[in-house]
């Protein structure tokens, strides 16, 4: 992370330095953030107010409710407007999508959560809706993912809104509230993947780029297709629905989990687009007598789904083949011969049975895609691509904005691929540590509310890892013996020349109890059904607990913040801690103990309200 920089080229920023604009928002949120520790009464010069940033790690549901819940008590204990940037993970991101709907949402929040809470315990986005947002998505850009399938078809489940909104048109909208950093990574540069890029990816409403790497492009930018730093297509800029999916696709590096799930849904779309095809497609074409021939094509496309769950469950439904074999030549009037055959078929080996399988979808969509091209099938078109991508299990694909950027500073492993595949940033690290590590945001407090369902302090133990390894700043994390099992509810790690980090667990033995098992279970991350209303109050409130029960603990780290970024105060401390221990000698040599108690009484009254 040093301060290297190199030219700009184009629209691509390689500079480590903040944008400007965000710039310009820390210099006036500081002077917020001054006022508002007055009111806590803790008075500090305008050069001395500490950078605090608030993490929410991922969690699905339960980080996104968990997270409204603590900001929710954050702000009634009048620490959320010390807060200078708010960065999520997975779930929280869902969070963070709906408050940043609202402008200036921390001076309305008890409005604003009430809004979201109505919302979440309100109907689901119908089938219709999500699929004519797939089907926008499938034809107004270059390319398409598994991403694109999951925001419309399955995180829509959950926040229950299709927010076309854009991160840029949230510019100046949020005076009053803390910067937010949405954050992913890039799938192909994980340690385990052997080579030299920056997996850690940032989006912001200025910018969108790899945090550690120093390598930016403009958010509305991200997505177009660029060569050597230069636009050279533009493409729509990403909205929040999508940025919730592509924040919140932790699965896509799950493929034994989720393969079902995602075929289950995309046999679920299939079966409802079938359903409802309208029965005239090709008015005045009188050489197709068939006015379902695009339904038809959707009934083999279904098969094919069929047979991929088929094969993930172990069940031999081989006789699907024929089936789809007889409807293509009828479809086709025997025009289409498919090239790949399941013969010796082998379920027992189930990965080489899904690889068979694999080859065979490719093989019916390709015969299916030239109906799609040739009749101009929509729907056919949107299925034959959630299909491909599920079958290549393609997620969170887009432009490489640094393609062949020919830059020094970009390392190799991020130049060469003209897309790159982004995914949750939970796959790596479930907590956005690196994207306010940045050493230009010179954090100085890290407060990390931890919504991870296994390990609590698994995220705060790679962070300190990780950053052992790159010579990143980041406190020594020792965990007391059997805490993991049975967490408290704060936890606070410092180091020399390092950010104070405050680690807090959702669930612990403060605001559980005994039944810190029974809250766990509840609140599983693989859930397919959204929470009740009752759940959704309930987890709000154990997740609030964590901020009421430690208001005291977080105020005096706050100040402690506040006195390891003024050299001049922790000077003027050490002399006095000087002056006081030379009293203390002179008060000894005194024959009265009594006139020695009360003289280091008064010196010691009188220091600590120096500190």
């Amino acid at each position: 992370m040093g301060a290297v920089e190199s030219r700009r080229s184009g629209s691509v920023r390689i500079k480590h330095s903040l944008n400007k604009e965000e710039e310009k928002f820390v210099v006036r949120r500081r002077k917020d953030i001054r006022k508002s520790l007055k009111k806590l009464k803790i008075p500090c010069s305008e050069n001395k107010v500490p950078n605090i940033a608030l993490l929410g790690s991922g969690g699905g549901q339960r980080a996104m409710v968990g997270l409204l819940g603590s900001l929710d008590q954050l702000q009634k204990a009048g620490l959320l407007d010390c807060v200078l940037y708010l960065s999520g993970v997975s779930g929280s991101t869902w969070c963070m999508a709906s408050l940043y709907q609202e402008p200036d949402w921390s001076t309305k929040l008890e409005t604003v959560k009430r809004k979201i809470v109505q919302r979440l315990n309100g109907p689901k986005v119908t089938w219709g809706d999500a699929y004519a947002k797939l089907k926008k998505y499938c034809f107004d850009k270059d390319v398409f993912s598994l991403t694109d399938f999951w925001a419309t078809m399955i995180v829509t489940i959950y926040v229950k809104a299709i927010d076309e909104h854009t991160l840029t048109k949230q510019k100046n909208r949020h005076k009053k509230d803390p910067f937010p950093i949405y954050t992913a990574i890039d799938k192909h540069c994980r340690p385990n993947n052997d080579n030299d890029g920056d997996p850690w990816f940032e989006i912001t409403p200025y910018e969108a780029g790899y945090s550690l790497t120093g390598a930016f492009v403009e958010t509305s930018k991200f997505g177009s297709k660029f060569e050597n730093g230069r636009k050279i297509k533009n493409q729509p800029e990403i909205d929040m629905l999508y940025l919730q999916g592509l924040c919140g696709s932790a699965f896509a590096d799950m493929h034994k989990n989720l393969e079902v799930i995602i075929w289950t849904a995309v046999k679920g779309l299939i079966s409802y687009l079938s359903s409802g095809i309208e029965t005239v497609l090709f008015e005045g074409m009188e050489e197709d007598p068939n006015p379902t021939r695009e339904n038809d094509c959707l009934q083999v496309l279904k098969d094919v789904a069929d047979m991929n769950l088929s094969i993930l469950k172990g069940i031999d439904q081989s006789d699907l083949d024929e089936s789809i074999r007889t409807k293509l030549d009828e479809i086709s009037g025997g025009n289409v011969q498919l090239t790949f055959q399941m013969e010796n078929l082998n379920f027992a080996d189930k990965e080489a049975a899904k690889l068979i399988m694999r080859k065979y979808t490719l093989d019916v969509c390709k015969c299916l895609g030239e109906f799609a091209d040739s009749f101009d099938f929509h729907s056919l078109h949107v299925c034959l691509s959630v299909c491909e991508c599920a079958v290549r299990w393609t997620w969170g694909r887009k432009y490489n904005f640094l393609h062949n950027m020919k830059d020094k500073a970009v390392p190799s492993a991020l130049q060469e691929s003209e897309t790159r595949d982004y995914i949750d940033a939970a796959v790596l690290l479930n907590s956005p540590y690196f994207s306010v590590l940045r050493q230009e945001r010179d954090i100085d407090l890290i407060i990390s509310l931890d919504f991870s369902e296994d390990d609590p302090f698994e995220t705060v133990k790679i962070a300190a890892e990780t950053c052992r390894k790159k010579n990143i700043p980041f406190p020594e994390v020792r965990i007391p013996n059997g805490h993991s099992e049975k967490p408290k509810d704060f936890y606070v790690f410092k180091g020399k020349n390092a950010p104070t980090v405050i680690h807090i667990p959702l669930f612990n033995v403060v605001n559980c109890g005994d039944k810190l098992e029974e809250w766990r279970k509840k609140y599983k991350t693989l859930r397919v059904s959204s929470y009740s209303a009752e759940e959704i109050t309930d987890l709000m409130e154990v997740a609030g607990k964590n901020i009421t029960n430690n208001r005291v603990k977080l105020l005096e780290q706050i100040r402690a913040a506040i006195g390891q970024k003024d050299p001049e105060a922790n000077v003027k401390k050490s002399n006095n801690r000087v002056k006081l221990l030379e009293k203390i000698r002179a008060a000894i040599g005194q024959k009265d103990p009594d006139a020695n108690m009360k003289k280091f009484n008064e010196d010691w009254e009188s220091e600590y309200k120096l500190i």
